[in-house]
């Protein structure tokens, strides 16, 4: 593998371009209606991610290889414990390329009637189609080589914070204190408005691991722990300032029926024009992490395939380190899951697919977090050093998190990711069962 494809700067602009996606273009909207204990929440997840960040730093050290979480877990716990890790992470990775997809076309619609959702002549086809030629655009990217993408996502990560940055900082000089004391609308309890934002803000998150999946294609360490703590710190400043502000300029009622917050506000800022090209840079950040997600499902089904826990069809590479099979079978997926996914409202269908994505990577990070305790737990020192130790303190507290942003998902979610962890382990069974077979037959 080529360990020059991916340098510094282009890993942290994976991981920021992976976290900033169209999510922050859309959340301040969904977020609206739980008033100022979204900012809370936005805190809380950031607190969060950065302790899941630095448990994902700390076990790339302890294992430098391609496919990070996977990787980790079958070390830990074994290959049937890394064949669902990686089966659930691919099948995350899988609902987020689709819910960036839905998002950054939904910003299209301010720019053409048919596409708007909160227009009578919005048509869900047309947007399907848009879709999934975007998502077979970036797979055919990620398949004629892993540097092209990454300079790709270099260039598309400077022009999608370009107007966050910009908005927020001339922002700040119209935020109404009032607006972002608001509490949540409706019948909502203030602790289940914090917990429901908290399943919502997580979603903007997702990605802050993705420095460690391509980990033989980079220099190692010295570039992966820092790409993924200062990406992950990055991308959690300009989430909580930039939703501060956008809170403060407008009100919570006109907020939360906003398809395009940030063109709204670049509109209340600087007129009209502005807002086109704020609707442009948001098209361009969902496609940034359109590049980057399918980056990682690549290489994660690689890493899986190369221990025969994928099909081996799987671990063949191009000359360019491409795992081609595997990014076409997981475009083909995406297709199938977006076609079933058709909802007549934008915003309803991305709630929808940015939960169960949301959902099924906490999982995935519960399990990476449980295979470093276990590391941890065979260090050869006292029980009283090895509890107060900064690792055991970060892993505990991290795994605490997870678990705690599981439990604030609603009923269904937690019964679909159930099933899906169900069906995963007679799919283990059958692929070792062909693999010994084959190896008989030899």
């Amino acid at each position: 593998m080529d360990k020059k494809a991916l340098s510094l700067p282009i890993l942290i602009s994976l991981v920021v371009g992976n976290m900033i996606g169209t999510g922050i273009y859309l959340l301040p909207a969904s977020l609206a209606e739980y008033g100022g204990w979204s900012l809370l929440a936005w805190i809380f997840t950031s607190v969060g991610a950065m302790l899941l960040a630095l448990t994902f730093a700390h076990l790339n050290q302890r294992f430098p290889k391609t496919g990070g979480p996977y990787v980790y877990c079958k070390e830990a716990y074994g290959p049937l414990t890394g064949f669902i890790v990686a089966y659930i992470y691919w099948i995350a990775n899988l609902v987020s390329i689709a819910g960036i997809a839905v998002s950054s076309i939904g910003y299209l619609g301010f720019l053409t009637p048919a596409l708007n959702a909160n227009s009578p002549a919005y048509h869900p086809l047309y947007a399907l189609f848009i879709e999934l030629g975007v998502v077979w655009l970036f797979t055919i990217i990620n398949i004629i080589g892993l540097h092209t993408a990454g300079v790709i996502q270099v260039i598309l990560t400077l022009i999608k914070i370009a107007p966050l940055l910009i908005i927020t900082a001339v922002g700040l000089g119209s935020v109404h204190v009032e607006n972002i004391m608001q509490g949540p609308t409706g019948t909502l309890s203030a602790w289940s408005a914090f917990g429901s934002a908290a399943a919502l803000t997580f979603w903007a998150f997702i990605g802050l691991e993705t420095a460690t999946i391509p980990a033989e294609n980079t220099q190692g360490t010295k570039d992966i722990y820092p790409a993924t703590v200062y990406g992950t710190l990055i991308a959690s400043l300009i989430y909580i300032v930039s939703t501060l502000v956008l809170m403060g300029m407008i009100p919570q009622a006109e907020l939360k029926n906003s398809q395009f917050p940030f063109a709204h506000a670049a509109t209340l800022l600087f007129g009209p024009q502005t807002a086109f090209l704020v609707a442009i840079c948001a098209i361009i950040s969902g496609l940034g992490s359109i590049n980057a997600c399918t980056l990682v499902q690549g290489q994660i089904v690689f890493a899986a395939a190369r221990d025969r826990l994928f099909p081996h069809l799987f671990a063949k590479l191009s000359s360019h380190d491409s795992p081609v099979a595997g990014q076409l079978l997981s475009a083909s997926i995406i297709t199938l899951f977006l076609m079933l996914t058709i909802e007549s409202t934008l915003l309803k269908q991305f709630n929808h697919i940015a939960l169960l994505a949301g959902l099924l990577t906490l999982i995935t990070y519960f399990a990476t977090t449980m295979a470093e305790l276990k590391f941890i737990l065979q260090n050869k020192q006292s029980w009283y050093r090895l509890f107060i130790s900064k690792p055991m303190i970060i892993t505990v507290l991290a795994a605490a998190y997870s678990i705690w942003m599981m439990s604030n998902f609603e009923i269904n979610m937690l019964v679909t990711s159930a099933a899906l962890l169900i069906i995963a382990i007679p799919i283990y069974f059958i692929i070792v069962k062909k693999r010994n077979s084959f190896k008989e037959s030899t």
